[in-house]
């Protein structure tokens, strides 16, 4: 069975949307990419940290969905990273009311001995000086290095930021931070740009527009599921990467014609995170409901032209 190692925040969430709020609730990208892949059949692994006010049944949650733990180190005393934030009518934008980044300001990943030979790493949206040092401690370059990062790097930390871009294969960002990275306006420009910096292939996240996945000269483009209701993006982001990362990691095939594949589980897995607050849509989805879904993607995105 192929391994996965996933690396980012397991964290307290408070959200607020036009349809309601939460108290704190589970969340991090760690968290949401784990619950993601854990639809896959792959053996997955979390390096993070966490306080010990984390309740022990988040924990049990990740640990019975056959996700390693051994790599969540629990800070005695501490307290874990919190998020808030209240997003606008139309759930495209966001304010950041608190960030308590707590036990992940100190964060020195540990890569657990039997995840140093992971096929696929997945890096979640984290310090890239962090990111680096979870490269540096694999024993072999895994099959494929996939990096999440934001624009917050790339105003503090840009240098940083540059150095682990040339050690990954894919990076994924939003349509906001490839222009921000590139200085280009057009995705096509900023995508090739991005690709002389180091990764092969670049995904560009546009939200409820769907995603675009770039290598050399070729170009996908997988919409986004229309949905009745879209309750809460946060993690959406992130259970796309799960996805992505899952599916490559159990078919072992990493062609520009199979991340396509990925990318459209990706986004099929993302079109449930955002039907319910935090990871409670994820916590109970099954394999025929999401192939279902798969299914109204193809429905979706197939069609026979006939040229005059």
């Amino acid at each position: 069975m192929s391994k996965l190692l996933i690396v980012g925040s397991i964290a307290f969430d408070a959200i607020e949307t036009p349809f309601g709020k939460t108290d704190k609730i589970l969340g991090g990208a760690a968290t949401f990419i784990g619950l993601s892949a854990s639809q896959f059949n792959v053996s997955s692994a979390i390096v993070s940290v966490i306080g010990e006010d984390l309740p022990q049944e988040y924990l049990d949650l990740l640990s019975e969905k056959n996700i390693d733990l051994s790599g969540v180190e629990v800070v005695k005393g501490g307290k874990t990273f919190f998020w808030s934030g209240k997003y606008h009518n139309d759930l495209n934008s966001r304010d950041t009311l608190i960030t308590e980044l707590n036990v992940l300001a100190n964060f020195n990943p540990v890569v657990p001995s039997n995840f140093k030979d992971a096929d696929v790493v997945m890096l979640g949206n984290l310090h890239p000086s962090t990111q680096l040092s979870v490269i540096q401690q694999m024993e072999k370059r895994p099959k494929l290095i996939v990096l999440d990062t934001m624009n917050f790097w790339m105003d503090s930390e840009l240098p940083a930021l540059l150095k682990v871009i040339k050690e990954i294969d894919v990076i994924t960002i939003n349509d906001e931070e490839a222009r921000q990275l590139t200085g280009e306006y057009s995705l096509v420009k900023a995508a090739a740009k991005i690709q002389t910096m180091g990764p092969a292939y670049v995904v560009i996240k546009k939200g409820e527009h769907g995603a675009l996945l770039f290598h050399d000269e070729h170009v996908f483009y997988a919409p986004a599921l229309p949905l009745e209701e879209v309750f809460d993006p946060t993690g959406a982001g992130d259970t796309f990467a799960g996805g992505f990362t899952g599916y490559l990691a159990e078919t072992g095939n990493i062609s520009f014609e199979n991340l396509k594949n990925a990318v459209i589980h990706g986004s099929n897995l993302a079109s449930f995170c955002v039907e319910k607050f935090g990871t409670q849509r994820l916590e109970d989805l099954d394999k025929q409901e999401i192939n279902q879904r798969l299914l109204q993607f193809k429905e979706l995105t197939q069609f026979d032209i006939q040229l005059q």
